[in-house]
């Protein structure tokens, strides 16, 4: 029975050397990250995901939003109108006092969902008549559109006419 090969059991056989496994770079690093983050990005654009459902309400992310106007935002590829309020149009405004309030309750509505995650709750209606889902939006139990209303930039709203914003208290 003969013995395994090995060089050093072998007179006169060269010693190869011990093959060290190559160390990971900074640009082996790199990419790595660079690759989860896209793979996130890419699973976070899924309808859907980034947001969970908690008892009956979708808890929704601030960084996955784009304010449209005082009451209504696209989250995720959905366009959300605020289901408890009326602001002031911005395209196009009747007036200059409505362009200018609604200008500011755009603007406030931005600043209030980028605070953190927030809350959608659905209402009795899913959609308006332009295909938004209605929703009530809230953080920690308080309605955001509860704080546009404090604030002078929404009025309550629901259902039925709205009125104006240019003085004449007329509907629209």
């Amino acid at each position: 029975m003969s013995k395994p090969w090995h060089p050093r059991l072998v007179p006169g056989a060269a010693l190869r050397p011990k093959r060290r496994q190559p160390a990971i770079g900074a640009g082996e690093i790199r990419l790595v990250v660079l690759g989860g983050a896209f793979l996130g990005l890419v699973y976070a654009s899924i309808p859907g995901v980034g947001a969970y459902l908690d008892g009956g309400r979708q808890v929704a992310e601030p960084w996955a939003v784009q304010v449209i106007d005082g009451d209504t935002f696209d989250y995720r590829g959905q366009r959300i109108r605020i289901a408890d309020i009326d602001t002031p149009e911005t395209s196009p405004p009747r007036c200059a006092h409505e362009a200018e309030l609604g200008a500011r309750a755009t603007r406030r509505l931005r600043t209030l969902l980028a605070e953190g995650p927030f809350e959608l709750a659905s209402i009795d209606r899913d959609e308006d008549r332009y295909g938004r889902k209605l929703r009530l939006v809230r953080r920690d139990g308080r309605s955001i559109g509860g704080r546009l209303v404090a604030e002078g930039l929404a009025r309550p709203y629901h259902g039925g006419p709205r009125r104006g914003w240019c003085g004449g208290g007329g509907e629209v």
